[in-house]
């Protein structure tokens, strides 16, 4: 699975290498809840996908690396929140893991700010080899209540991933008040040179409980492409949090169960992905430095 694109774009060209540094990802979030009252929703969101080792070729007057612009990319938003530099720390992530195969290009998509705010509920690093495929996937899980959570995962052997390859990981991190801290995620990804998607299957002892899937349409990201993302939702970042507690209080109302923002100890019966906690290294999911 090779990055898209090989044509250099204004956000890319100044630095020689083929291809642009950033991609803007326009698209759908889809999230299906199936028990014990079913309730989905679909909204459309943007992404920025920047390849961490040209983030410098990125500054404008539009787009700024650690700095106020309409649309903008912070280093203390991800990975170490310290400020420091991303593909450094990704790559010490990888080296911890025994990951050698990942020795290309680290890619970082996110909701990036826009005027100033942004929150990403999960972020995405993937991590390819000097052939362009991908070795790995590093998911940076956000809640509401201020923790977060990253979850390195990559195939058996470290093979290339591929879109029949399945990522599991145990839970760890309590992200709704209506699920409780246990089962696991499976991630499926898939990419054309025009499109991008992710798929997170969440299960808990009982079975699977949740569909998730974000996807769309790559463009290299320019001034133009960020216009026009920005005049379609100029409130991105903030009707992401918003449409958080909306969609809670519909479960609310439909009596979903409730387990608050301390939930009680997972029950006995978990899923079968427990054996890769994160926490615990195995070929499917490796700790992560983090909070």
């Amino acid at each position: 699975m090779k990055p898209p694109g090989d044509s250099d774009t204004d956000a890319g060209s100044a630095t020689g290498n083929a291809g642009p540094a950033a991609w803007l990802l326009t698209g759908k979030v889809m999230h299906e809840r199936l028990r014990p009252k079913h309730h989905r929703f679909t909204y459309p969101v943007f992404y920025v996908r920047c390849d961490l080792d040209r983030l410098a070729t990125l500054e404008s007057g539009w787009f700024g690396i650690d700095r106020w612009r309409p649309f903008s990319l912070h280093r203390r938003d991800h990975g170490p929140r310290d400020g420091s530099d991303l593909a450094t720390w990704m790559r010490a992530q990888l080296s911890d893991a025994g990951i050698a195969q990942a020795n290309g290009r680290i890619w970082l998509q996110a909701f990036p700010r826009v005027f100033g705010y942004a929150f990403n509920p999960v972020s995405f690093w993937f991590c390819h080899d000097r052939d362009g495929r991908l070795r790995a996937l590093l998911a940076e899980v956000r809640n509401t209540f201020g923790e977060r959570h990253s979850y390195l995962l990559s195939a058996d052997g470290h093979a290339p991933i591929t879109a029949d390859t399945q990522l599991m990981c145990r839970k760890v991190l309590h992200v709704s008040p209506f699920c409780r801290v246990e089962g696991g995620y499976t991630f499926r990804i898939k990419e054309t040179p025009h499109s991008a998607s992710v798929a997170i299957d969440y299960r808990d002892a009982d079975g699977l409980l949740i569909r998730t899937a974000l996807g769309g349409r790559l463009t290299p990201l320019t001034r133009a492409s960020a216009l026009a993302a920005l005049l379609r939702q100029p409130l991105l970042t903030v009707g992401v949090v918003v449409r958080i507690h909306w969609q809670a209080l519909r479960l609310v109302l439909k009596k979903a169960p409730f387990y608050g923002k301390h939930p009680a100890p997972a029950r006995t019966a978990d899923a079968p992905t427990d054996h890769a906690a994160a926490g615990q290294p195995s070929t499917a999911a490796r700790p992560v430095s983090s909070d």
